[in-house]
């Protein structure tokens, strides 16, 4: 069924939702969040990742959108005014409660997609347990991962370049938002992306797309000080924004959209049945 208004579960009429549940059963799901991106970024960008990626992927492959979710389990940046977090457990609540809503109408695909890497973990918890519970498809798509060589390609050589608020998010954010986006307050935190402040043999921190950057790691979670002591001469930013563009941007949310659209006519084909999970309530 050609969409002739929107892919937006939330601009549609319940009547519209229901012809297109007759002839397909995917559904994605964004997730961002509210957290500092340097001085010269909005705190919406990772959840202009997952818009943005979700809407592209949607117009190609022809499938349904929920209306996206702006909180993420953003507890390191908490020093930075503005920031808004979740707790994990309410992080995967929400994510099962979406979820839950879905299949009880009738959707038997879900894929969850994630503009900020530290959702991960409870949206991977809130994935498993929907699969165990009802038999349906679900799938996590970071919008980093899924086109972690596209978008390095498509940056400079350097450390960072796939960093918090560097080279790559601010040339995304430039390319979709550029009135909320100053440049004039744009730094370059390389430095601060290859340094190892813990004076430790492994990088450490939430995984890096950048295997050259991180090298061998391990987890060791950052509170909100201690990310706000590492990050005042960089202003929150990890890698060069300086070197960002608005073409950059557009070229990475089409590799994004690209590799996510394919994804979802891989898994088009799929029977799945699903048990039906009570409202929740």
């Amino acid at each position: 069924m050609p969409r002739t208004r929107s892919h937006w579960i939330h601009e549609m009429s319940h009547v519209e939702v229901a012809d297109y549940l007759k002839t397909d059963d995917i559904a994605l799901i964004p997730f961002g969040a509210t957290e500092q991106h340097g001085a010269h970024a909005p705190m919406m960008l990772d959840t202009v990742w997952a818009t943005a990626a979700a809407e592209a992927a949607a117009r190609k492959a022809n499938v349904l959108i929920t209306p996206p979710t702006h909180f993420g389990w953003s507890y390191s940046h908490m020093a930075f005014p503005g920031t808004l977090t979740l707790s994990a457990e309410t992080m995967t609540a929400l994510a099962l409660d979406i979820c839950r809503s879905l299949l009880v109408h009738g959707f038997r695909k879900l894929i969850l997609v994630n503009g900020n890497r530290m959702v991960l973990q409870p949206l991977d918890i809130a994935a498993v347990r929907i699969r165990n519970e009802t038999g349906a498809f679900v799938a996590v798509v970071d919008a980093g991962l899924i086109a972690k060589e596209e978008i390095k390609a498509l940056c400079s050589a350097g450390p960072g370049a796939l960093g918090h608020a560097g080279e790559a998010e601010t040339s995304m954010i430039l390319a979709r938002c550029p009135q909320f986006t100053d440049m004039a307050k744009a730094v370059d935190g390389s430095a601060a992306s290859s340094a190892n402040t813990h004076g430790s043999a492994f990088a450490r921190g939430h995984s890096q797309l950048d295997p050259a950057v991180s090298g061998n790691s391990v987890y060791t979670p950052t509170i909100a000080r201690e990310l706000f002591a590492l990050a005042q001469d960089t202003v929150g930013v990890r890698g060069n924004a300086l070197l960002a563009s608005a073409e950059k941007g557009e070229r990475m949310v089409e590799a994004v959209a690209t590799n996510l659209a394919a994804f979802i006519e891989e898994i088009r084909p799929l029977q799945v049945d699903v048990t039906k999970p009570a409202v929740p309530c």
